[in-house]
């Protein structure tokens, strides 16, 4: 897939005003683009932090702010009052924005000088009493925003405006996001289901729908130059089972699935699209269950659902996006088993064949077994164990007025003992607080079997996306206790329905 991060930018905006006269206002200038190459420099955020002329006067403003919403490149807006800027000046700035806002509550110098301050010193250093203007007025008018405080400088600083940039970044590509679904969803199946219509409306992303014998016809005509390139790239990658190596029993299951990678990725490029689903129950003429063609994809970007699950395809895109530079991985997943003892509780998680190889923690293995399932030959399917560390898993569900998003913060660690007869990928993890709570939080939440688990983008990122789309984001962590976690639910109910149409 194309690289999400070419060419977009987040704008600093920095308000001032006349009142303090010429040079102070070159003076504002020169600092406030200081501190837009502090933000630069520390490398951490993922997109250039483009500085833009100071602004004192509300059609300057607005017509900024127009232009950031207009163009493309432009994946947020960060705004700093340096001085005192009056917020009414913004009203008709900040109800024109449509891009994620963040105000940065900071200060040109770090320390206080303290035996130099005077009166020119004070009337340009103003920022403490300027940002809370500012602050009232994105109350007053509702925003959606994210506030961080301190100097820019500070790695912390730097790393939560990183985060909310990798937000933005989710945001973005969700609202051009193209999602192929290849048949309907598993039959009687309730929590996949969702309305699409108001996914668009929400979160950007669209929806459709092909017959999967359009995907056969792309797999049959895949040119065989396209699948031996498939098949190369795999005995680069993996470890073969002997019988798919050359020679082997199984080699031609090994080339049908590339086949079906070829076939995939000549369906999937040109039409645009970012994530797809598959259905066991929907095959066509298709020989095998992708499975390994479904590993690679995601692998290199594309978001997945299985049994039809758009919305969990859309949230693995999305995460990828989020995630991109990071160490670790983000895959589609599914709690399947627990182990309640001995020992600590743990959840197995894995699915039918389709787990992402960026969450692998050894070299994959590419092999083929028996399914069960699908009426169809052996799938070939990449096998291994997830890396340890922490994690987090996250679902998306309709819940009839809203969406919410459902997210657990977990450890990822060694299974007991090898998983010597479960031929798929797999991962193990614990919980937090622990899994009699966040099982019971999670049902209570009515969250989803289908999720994405990521290794690499922390929970702050969650919470930074679920502020820009305006929809309900519970956490289930360390100090989640499920009667107050209960209690959350119910206040949540009452506030989205106050609420409702109101802010941005």
């Amino acid at each position: 897939m194309s690289h999400p991060s070419t060419g977009l930018e987040v704008r600093f905006l920095t308000g001032s005003q006349h009142l303090y006269g010429e040079a102070v206002l070159a003076q504002v200038a020169e600092q406030s683009r200081a501190v837009a190459d502090l933000l630069n420099e520390g490398g951490e955020i993922p997109v250039p932090v483009v500085w833009t002329p100071v602004l004192t006067g509300a059609e300057e403003i607005r017509r900024v702010c127009l232009e950031a919403t207009a163009d493309d490149r432009c994946i947020g807006v960060v705004a700093w009052m340096h001085t005192f800027s009056p917020a009414k000046a913004w009203i008709a700035g900040m109800d024109a924005l449509r891009k994620p806002l963040l105000h940065l509550h900071t200060q040109a110098n770090r320390s206080l000088p303290w035996g130099e301050i005077d009166m020119d010193f004070m009337n340009l250093n103003q920022a403490a009493h300027g940002d809370r203007e500012f602050g009232f007025i994105e109350a007053r008018m509702g925003l959606r925003r994210k506030v961080v405080v301190g100097h820019a400088s500070d790695p912390g600083v730097r790393a939560r405006v990183a985060t909310w940039a990798r937000a933005a970044k989710g945001w973005h590509a969700a609202q051009t996001l193209r999602l192929a679904r290849f048949g309907d969803n598993m039959r009687d199946v309730a929590v996949t289901e969702a309305d699409k219509v108001e996914a668009q409306i929400r979160f950007g992303f669209s929806v459709n729908t092909y017959g999967v014998n359009d995907l056969v016809a792309a797999v049959d005509g895949a040119p065989d130059s396209a699948v031996s390139d498939v098949v190369s790239a795999w005995e680069d990658d993996y470890v073969l089972a002997p019988e798919l190596a050359v020679g082997g029993e199984r080699r031609d299951s090994l080339v049908y699935a590339a086949r079906l990678e070829a076939g995939l990725r000549s369906f999937l490029e040109p039409g645009g699209f970012g994530a797809f689903t598959t259905n066991f129950e929907d095959l066509g003429g298709l020989r095998q269950l992708p499975g390994i063609a479904v590993q690679r994809l995601m692998s290199d970007g594309y978001g997945f659902g299985g049994e039809g699950d758009w919305k969990t395809a859309a949230l693995v895109r999305v995460l990828k996006v989020m995630s991109e530079g990071l160490p670790g991985g983000v895959s589609f997943m599914e709690d399947y088993s627990y182990h309640f003892g001995p020992g600590e509780p743990k959840v197995l998680g894995a699915h039918m064949l389709e787990v992402c190889p960026t969450i692998a923690g050894e070299r994959p293995r590419v092999e083929v077994h028996p399914l069960s399932i699908g009426a169809r030959e052996d799938p070939v399917r990449l096998v291994f164990d997830a890396r340890t560390g922490p994690a987090f898993v996250v679902g998306l569900l309709d819940v009839g007025d809203r969406f919410r998003l459902v997210a657990n913060a977990v450890e990822l660690v060694p299974p007991d003992a090898p998983l010597l007869r479960l031929p798929v990928a797999r991962a193990v993890w614990k919980p937090a607080p622990s899994l009699a709570v966040a099982a019971e939080s999670w049902i209570l939440a009515g969250g989803p079997h289908h999720t994405a688990l990521s290794t690499a983008a922390g929970l702050e990122v969650l919470e930074d996306f679920a502020t820009m789309a305006g929809v309900e984001l519970v956490t289930i962590g360390p100090d989640t206790v499920a009667a107050a976690f209960a209690r959350e639910l119910r206040w949540n109910d009452a506030y989205y329905r106050i609420a409702a149409g109101r802010g941005r």
